[in-house]
């Protein structure tokens, strides 16, 4: 069974910075490209990182240069620093394969950001 769970979300003030972490199973990680995606109220879900199995890494042009994306295959993990944090980065946030075969998804992290 597919699964994940991000945490790191919360509150925080424009310019703040948050670290997600996302924790995945029930497929074969080391050979999958993943990716954070996010999803703003009364907006679609939307790609916003994504991270290859050698660690080759593309940007949302919203996001580049200020968040970056990890991922540790030993453990499962893809981590999603966010710096120099915008109002329009509140969002849920949630991890999944980039490309994938199931329609399962984790419950996500909320950021959101005001002063």
């Amino acid at each position: 069974q597919v699964d994940f769970v991000e945490y790191g979300g919360g509150l925080v003030q424009p310019g703040g910075s948050l670290t997600l972490s996302c924790e995945a199973s029930g497929f074969d990680f080391n050979k999958r490209i993943m990716g954070w995606y996010r999803q703003a109220p009364g907006k679609e879900r939307e790609l916003v990182a994504d991270i290859g199995t050698a660690g080759g890494t593309r940007y949302d042009d919203s996001v580049k240069g200020r968040f970056t994306i990890s991922r540790d295959n030993d453990k499962n993990m893809v981590y999603l620093q966010m710096n120099s944090i915008k109002s329009e980065d509140t969002a849920v946030y949630y991890c999944n394969a980039v490309i994938r075969t199931w329609r399962d998804w984790g419950q996500g992290t909320q950021v959101t950001v005001s002063s």
